[in-house]
Order: structure tokens, then sequence, then C-alpha cells
């Protein structure tokens, strides 16, 4: 059987040990006992000592500050509080301990200052409770009471909201680049729903520079793409035949639209999910109909209307939730004051002027309330023992807010934690140390999972540096999540949402990366196809301003190839195709006569895109071809005798997607 690294009998040291071994062999089954050593040898060295001659003080300074932060990086931030809590009181056992300074009133500063970065994000339970946190600590401060709980506290929440900044950051960046490569599709349709979302890109490019988040300028600037793109692609669900009448609707093009759709849809619930998660939570029913509507998103069958619908019911269950706790405070600070006065009481008072200031900020006291009843309970129940059930309810407390960040924790620690509390709420003890137990096991779970995304991370962005320059729409996607890795790898102790968004953004990173081998193996094969003294071919220019004949074609070959990115064309559809003319998407024929020969060219196409390309010319035994990329996936394709004749009589349908009068029945 081994024995807990901090039981009494093995967290004291031996006589032979030295000091600075303790934290070593205490830690060591969280990080490696090496990196612990070089971790104390180099805060050693910066102190101007050597690991041997730390003494205590030392010691706990170290453990606070180094030794915190690496255990941060491994496993969550409650959990490496806690064990370096229990070396520290392994350590002052040890050996004497020095008087800390005060300084309540610097220390308030301190973190008042630390918190101002976060005023713009009032709206974060963090900060909500953070200002409660403060309210409170100013009162006591001026009373002359300690306020090193609260400042403790306090710190713990910022450190949480800068967690939060972060995260944000790197999501935000995310979202910007989409938004740009968003905008570049839609650039040339023009309007004022174009330079507004020119102007919201702006902003949110500046406040990524400076560190700011613009939830709302996002969510807005993401609104005006989904309504320019459904436009774009609408256009083409529904073209006209040439009598005027609707054509039928293009397949591919409909589940475009669907798809755009279904993506604006999962990406507002996760928002709701977001900014409504402490509602859902205090709300079991809300949670219920969450999943219903995430399972009826994963069949399709939401709609915008419905979700709107949604944030409305959350809206007002948040209002409702807010005016039954405010209710609720009343009832037990009422309950609280016909108890006899105690260390006990005088702490419940405290967290209940939290509580009172986090509720009267907007923001929800689900947890405060829940630990203030326990309180009460425990008061009531058996007084003689309220220090001993306070302490273990706060250490509950912690055992939940780490279990959020952990996956599987919550769910393994859900009946545990109501057994326990209903222990505490009789009177009884309870054994917090199985609970920590379960929630190391999946720790240890989340850690190696962590590890494992940063592998997939390191090789997703090995292998696009080996293809990054392939053109084509998904080397853009998978360069652009690349960017996204880069940053989350980077990123230390991760919040449930953001290790949802790292494996979100593996799994597309992965696919794009398949379908990039496939690509960059296609555009191998194509290039082969032109020869060697060809391929000087595919840098030059096709002008449609200034189209010359091309040289005589060689029987039976490819006489000349040239592509080169243009700017997209203004207007991807025409109500009738010029004779010889055909659209093309992939390497299907979408409108046009039924040829062999346009078919063949079309295969060709589908590769050329692989490349970038926005236009191509060649020259065969049977004539010239010409074919242009409509700025939306798709071609326009035409043939003649030369290259001239195709200019002269389908130039400006090949550049614009518009016939010239008379052009068309030519």
């Amino acid at each position: 059987m081994t024995a807990d690294p901090l039981s009494p009998d093995t967290a004291a040291p031996s006589p032979a040990e030295p000091l600075h071994r303790l934290p070593v062999r205490l830690l060591g089954d969280l990080v490696s006992p090496r990196a612990l050593e070089r971790l104390l040898a180099d805060g050693a060295h910066a102190r101007g000592l050597t690991p041997e001659t730390l003494d205590a003080p030392a010691l706990e300074d170290l453990l606070k500050r180094e030794v915190f932060r690496r255990l941060q990086l491994s496993v969550p931030a409650a959990l490496a509080k806690r064990r370096v809590s229990e070396v520290i009181a392994a350590l002052l056992e040890a050996t004497p301990a020095a008087a800390l300074p005060g300084g309540g009133r610097e220390r308030l500063s301190a973190l008042e200052e630390g918190a101002r970065r976060f005023t713009l994000y009032f709206d974060w339970p963090e900060t909500q409770r953070l200002r409660g946190v403060l309210g409170v600590a100013r009162q006591q401060e001026a009373a002359g009471q300690d306020i090193g709980p609260l400042i403790r506290e306090g710190q713990e929440l910022t450190a949480l909201m800068e967690r939060r900044l972060q995260e944000g950051l790197v999501a935000q960046a995310q979202d910007l680049a989409e938004l740009r490569a968003a905008f570049d599709r839609v650039q040339g349709m023009g309007g004022k729903d174009v330079r507004r979302l020119e102007s919201l890109i702006a902003q949110i490019v500046e406040a990524q520079g400076q560190g700011v988040l613009l939830p709302a300028e996002v969510e807005r600037a993401q609104g005006v793409t989904f309504t320019l793109r459904k436009l774009l692609e609408s256009s083409v669900v529904q073209p006209l035949s040439p009598g005027g009448a609707p054509a039928p609707a293009d397949p591919e093009a409909q589940a475009r639209v669907l798809a755009l759709e279904q993506e604006h849809v999962a990406r507002q619930l996760e928002d709701l999910a977001r900014e409504f998660g402490p509602v859902v939570r205090a709300r079991p029913e809300l949670e219920a109909q969450a999943q219903a509507l995430r399972e009826e998103h994963t069949r399709g069958a939401v709609k915008a209307e419905a979700v709107q619908g949604w944030r409305a019911r959350l809206e007002a269950a948040r209002d409702t939730l807010l005016h039954a706790q405010r209710e609720d405070l009343a009832a037990v600070e009422a309950r609280l004051a016909a108890l006899p006065l105690s260390p006990a009481r005088q702490e419940a008072g405290v967290a209940l002027e939290v509580a009172r200031l986090t509720l009267a900020g907007g923001g929800l006291a689900t947890d405060e309330l829940r630990d203030l009843h326990g309180t009460l309970a425990a008061l009531e129940a058996a007084p003689e023992a309220a220090a001993r059930l306070l302490e273990a309810q706060r250490e509950l407390g912690e055992v939940e807010r780490a279990s959020r960040d952990v996956p599987g924790a919550e769910a393994d620690l859900a009946a545990p934690l109501a057994e326990a509390r209903a222990a505490l709420a009789r009177g009884e003890a309870t054994d917090v140390g199985a609970l920590w137990a379960v929630l190391e096991r999946r720790m240890a779970e989340a850690a190696q999972q962590r590890q494992d995304f940063d592998a997939r991370a390191d090789h997703v962005v090995a292998e696009y540096d080996h293809v990054r320059d392939l053109a084509g729409e998904t080397i853009q996607k998978l360069g652009r999540l690349a960017e996204t890795l880069r940053a989350q790898r980077r990123l230390g102790p991760m919040s449930a949402d953001a290790r949802g968004r790292y494996a979100q953004t593996l799994e597309g990173a992965e696919a794009l990366l398949a379908e990039a081998r496939a690509e960059y193996q296609a555009a191998q094969e194509v290039t082969a196809s032109f020869g060697a003294d060809a391929l000087s071919g595919l840098l030059g220019v096709f002008d449609f301003g200034g189209m010359e004949e091309a040289p005589a074609p060689a029987p039976g070959g490819l006489a000349a190839a040239s592509l080169t990115p243009l700017a997209p064309a203004a207007d991807p559809l025409t109500p009738a195709l010029p004779d010889d003319c055909w659209r093309v998407r992939g390497s299907a024929l979408t409108g046009g006569p039924n040829d062999p020969a346009a078919r063949s060219v079309a295969a060709l196409l589908e590769q050329a895109g692989y490349l970038g390309a926005r236009t191509l010319a060649l020259d065969d035994e049977r004539g010239a071809w010409a074919a242009r990329s409509d700025g939306a996936g798709g071609w326009r394709l035409a043939r003649g005798p030369n290259a001239a004749a195709i200019h002269d009589r389908v130039g400006a349908w090949l550049a614009t997607g518009e016939a010239a009068g008379g052009e068309a029945g030519r």
C-alpha cells in the first residue's frame, strides 16, 4: 500500500534529509522530481543562495511563486494551491516560522490596481464576485480587521480572470482570422453591409493588438458575415433560366447554404452556453432543455429563430433567479442574526455581505448561498463543531470548483459531494480526502490528455509547414487553424471551455490536413503532367483585356498554360450562357451543353483550383480554351478557335459573368 505523500508519517523530514528535499519528496507525484530540483536550484540562484542554504521563509516564497506556477501547468490551480499549502505547513512544522509582515492596506491597494484591467468585463461572474470581495475588504480594513482571507480570494479571482482573458484573446484571434477570410470572399459584393463588416473588423484588429476583448463587436461581425455569405450562396442556389423562370436549384449550393446556417446556429449556441452557464447550472430543467436543443442541432433542426427564443428564455430565467436569490439572502440574513455571536457567525456575516454585493451587481450567488445555508445548518445543529464543519465545507467548495475544469470529474463527484454536504448539514464529519483522490485521478487523465493535445498540435503545425506553399482554400483554412493551435499550445492551465475549443480546433485541423495531403499529391501530379518546360508557364499572366493569339498547338498535347491569381469576378451568375461556354464547379459541368471535351477541361480546372489559380488558358488540337474563377468556388469556361477569338466573342462574359448584347446567341 502506498503511503499518502502528505500524511503525518511522511510529511516531516527525517533528521538526515535536507530541508530543500522536502518539497521534492512531497510534490513528486505531480511534477517530475528532477524538474522540481532544477526549479528549486534556479530559484535559489535567483535569490543569491544555493538549494542547501534555502531556509523555510525562502522556500515558502519559492513554493508560492515558481513552484505554484509550475504546478498549474499540469494540475488545476485549486489542487496546486492545496498541495503547496500542505508543503508549507510541513515546512513550518519542521522549522520555526518567521513572522509574516502585515500591510493590509498595501495589499488591498495592489489588488484593486490589478483588478482595474478587468473592469470592462463587468458581466463575468468572477468580476462580479471580485467586486463584492473588494467591497467587504474595504469595510473590514477600515474597521481594523484581518483582511488576509479576502485578499487571497481576490488574488485567486484575479488569476482566474487573467486566464479567462488570455483564453478569450486566443479565441478572438481565431474569430478574427475567419472574419478576414470571409471578408475577402464577400468584398466584391459591395454595399453598406460590406462596409460595416470592414469597420467592425478594423475595431477588432485594434482591440486584439491592445489585448482587449470585444465580444459584442465579434458577434455583430459574425452576424453580418453570415448574412453576406448566405446572400452570396443563395444567389448560386436560385439561378434563372434563359426564359426568366427559376432554374432547378443546385443541390451542392443548397447544401452550402444549409451548412452556413447550421454553423451560425452552432456558434450562437456556444456563445449562449458561455454567457448563461451559471444560470443553466442553477436550474436543472434549463440544462435538460439545453441538451435537447443541442441534440436537435445535431439533426440540423434548429433555426436562428429558435436560438433567439432560447436566449429570451435564458434572460427571463436569469432575472427570475436573481430575484429569488435576493429574497433567499434576506431570509438567510434573518436566520443568521438570530444566532449567538461567534467567530463562525462573524465569518458567515462576511460571506453574506460578499453575496449581497455580488447580487447587487447583477451577478448570481448560487455557490455562496448554498454555502451560507450549510453554515446555518452547522451553526444551528452543532455550534461547538461549527469551525471544523465550516472548514470541511470550504474544502468541498474547492473540490467542486476545481472539478468544473477537469473532464469527467464533475460527473464523478456530483453524488459524493451531495452526500458530503448532507453529512455536514447533520453535523457529521466527512472524508474530503477521498473526494480529492477522485479528482486527482481525473486530473492525471486530464494532464495526459493535454500532453496528447499538445503533441497532436505540434504534428499538425509541422505537417502544415510541408504543404503551406500550396495555394487553395483548404491550405488557407489549415493555415488559420495552425496559427490557432500555436496560440492554444502556449496557454497554461485551461478552463473546460478552452479545452473544448482546443479539441475542436485539433479535429478540424486534422481533417483539413488529410485533405491538404490529397490536394498536394494531386497538384504534384498536375504539375508533372505539364512537363518541366511548361512549368514556367504557370507563372504567366492571362490578361482578358489584351489576349494575344497563342502559338500553334502541338499535336495531341497542351501548347501553353497560364495561371495567375486575380481578383474575384463581380458577379458569379448570369441568366444565360453564350455558345461554347460552361459553368464548372469542382470537376463537374453545372451549366452549358454536355460536352466530353469540356468535361476533360473541367477536371483540369479542379486541379488548377488547388494551385490557387484564378485564370487558365490552354490550347490543344481542338482549339483554344479560356477559364476564369467566378470568385465563389466555381469557374466560367469558354472554347474557341484561338485565344483572340474567345476574347472578341465572350471576353466580357468570362471577366464579369455578363454577356454583351447579342453575344449569347452567336
